[in-house]
């Protein structure tokens, strides 16, 4: 699906990043992962909505925005909150590759918190 140079750039890129990222063909087969991905166990080859608990019924992702992504050839950002977490997500785009992008997600809770605090102190 991609070539090995492909790969290669991911890693070097994305291998040591603090939180799990997935390198995903547009059939959302994960076709790469960082360390943090690889040490939680997230296997290579399957489809990533098939990691969500939540979509037992159809296995799409309602919060995926890859092909939002890909069609606008642009990053697309979003922040949701999943329980008590409050996670932003990135879907990026490969460019030259049209059916490749990145995709991960930072917890932002902390943020959030502290933000809040000041504004009460404020």
């Amino acid at each position: 699906m991609v070539d090995q140079n492909v790969l290669d750039a991911f890693q070097m890129m994305w291998g040591q990043f603090p939180e799990p990222v997935m390198l995903l063909h547009k059939s959302r087969t994960i076709l790469a992962v960082n360390d943090v991905a690889r040490t939680a166990g997230v296997p290579l080859g399957v489809k990533c909505s098939s990691l969500n608990p939540a979509n037992e019924g159809d296995h799409h992702c309602r919060q995926c925005k890859a092909s939002q992504a890909l069609r606008a050839r642009t990053p697309v950002v979003e922040t949701s909150q999943i329980g008590e977490r409050h996670v932003k997500g990135y879907w990026i785009p490969l460019r030259d590759f049209e059916d490749v992008y990145v995709h991960f997600g930072v917890t932002i809770t902390e943020d959030i918190k502290a933000a809040l605090s000041e504004a009460k102190t404020a």
